[in-house]
């Protein structure tokens, strides 16, 4: 009998118990294979390409090669997010007992809702790289309350990239908040939908379209900088499922292996939860409240809602846009406060709130948002730009430990300190 099975007949199945919790706690420092492989397995043209226009940035440094060779960079690198497409899993083989701990979820039934995403950059991303992957959870954190659904945990999960040569690439780490699908339908926020957009709202979205900027080729001198300087904003949508489809191709599925029809197949005969029935009463993938209304509602959704992952890039395309060719995203965070609906408008925003020389490092910090049409704060973030001078360039910033086994503890010490 599955443990699945077990919580069912226990009437434990989709409730919070301390036994989980503790279930899942067991797994920190456990390195966690993925359930998909990865999206692209080498950094290529088309891969960077398809990422890239799937979020609306023909940026040539993303697109094209031959630009990308009069860069510092000497080449097309990819953007900052394009992490999420890759990373072989590395993990060592499992002792008998890691593999207990490792059966089945801890929390099963529970909803996961995006909370928290945090970046750090070391290195590009260069055509041909290969990135391998340490994912772990790092960190479980018991709420009482919360707003959004009264008791939960935050789990939080660390991903450790490094290319071929063993050099580590990023860090990203999540904070998911696992709740009681229930409760947090009880407790949600009511937000305002979308509603049919006038002319005036297209053509005010158009315009900042046709305004979009990117400063490219000409340097942001660190010199030049004011605290209080605004980024200049950009707009993505009204969000429509052609949208999605197209971010898709780029992003990949992430939550679901790869394949159609009779690969799914496959797949549903190994994991059927991935599938429950759809209107006409067929197998689908549960992946498809992002656009379809009647599994949102299903889980007290009203519409479909859009991926943390999109906000990010969303973020970063602002960033990148404002810090032009010679400038380095060293760090970004955000927090994912609010759904966002198909056929919400996402307005990205920022300003530069300090900036100050680091261990030689001239830093620039940013308050990064995202509002939807209604003006409500969505997805507030913070990022450090590195930007050259006029006598020297940007120096590449160095993780806290070299070595990935290393970084890992270090991250989970380091979480552990906080509380």
């Amino acid at each position: 009998m599955s443990q699945e099975t077990k919580e069912r007949s226990a009437g434990t199945y989709g409730v919070l118990t301390d036994e989980g919790i503790e279930r899942l706690r067991k797994r920190i420092g456990i390195y966690i294979k993925p359930p998909t492989v990865p999206h692209n397995y080498e950094v290529t043209w088309d891969g960077v390409r398809h990422f890239a226009l799937g979020f609306g940035d023909s940026n040539p440094l993303w697109c094209d090669p031959e630009y990308g060779k009069s860069t510092r960079w000497g080449g097309l690198i990819a953007p900052p997010t394009f992490l999420y497409t890759m990373g072989e899993p590395v993990v060592p083989e499992h002792t008998p007992e890691q593999k207990a701990i490792l059966k089945g979820d801890p929390l099963a039934g529970l909803g996961a809702y995006q909370a928290v995403m945090e970046f750090e950059w070391w290195r590009p991303l260069k055509l041909q790289d290969r990135l391998r992957m340490q994912r772990l959870t790092i960190g479980v954190q018991v709420k009482e309350k919360s707003a959004f659904s009264g008791r939960s945990v935050l789990e939080t999960r660390a991903f450790v990239f490094r290319n071929q040569k063993d050099e580590l690439h990023a860090m990203q780490r999540g904070a998911w908040i696992r709740a009681e699908r229930e409760a947090s339908a009880k407790k949600k926020k009511e937000y305002k939908l979308p509603e049919p957009y006038t002319d005036e709202q297209l053509a005010e979205i158009d315009a900042c379209y046709e305004a979009e900027t990117r400063r490219g080729a000409e340097p942001r001198y660190f010199e030049d900088v004011e605290v209080g300087d605004e980024l200049q904003t950009i707009v993505k949508g009204p969000m429509r499922v052609s949208d999605l489809i197209v971010w898709h191709l780029g992003w990949g599925m992430q939550l679901t292996p790869p394949g159609a029809f009779g690969e799914t197949y496959k797949i549903r005969k190994k994991v059927p939860g991935m599938y429950t029935p759809n209107p006409l009463g067929v197998p689908d993938t549960i992946q498809r409240l992002h656009w379809e209304k009647e599994r949102a509602n299903e889980l007290g959704i009203p519409l479909p809602y859009d991926y943390g992952a999109l906000r990010e890039t969303f973020l970063c395309n602002l960033i990148t846009n404002w810090m032009g060719d010679h400038g380095w995203l060293w760090k970004m965070s955000c927090q994912h406060r609010v759904f966002c609906y198909m056929g919400d408008t996402y307005w990205v925003k920022g300003k530069v709130t300090d900036k100050r020389v680091e261990d030689g490092r001239n830093e620039v910090h940013l308050e990064v948002w995202v509002e939807n049409q209604w003006g409500v704060t969505c997805t507030p973030g913070a990022a450090v730009v590195l930007l050259p001078t006029r006598d020297k360039g940007v120096e590449l910033p160095k993780p806290a430990r070299e070595d990935a086994d290393e970084m890992v503890q270090y991250e989970i010490d380091r979480l552990a300190a906080l509380g």
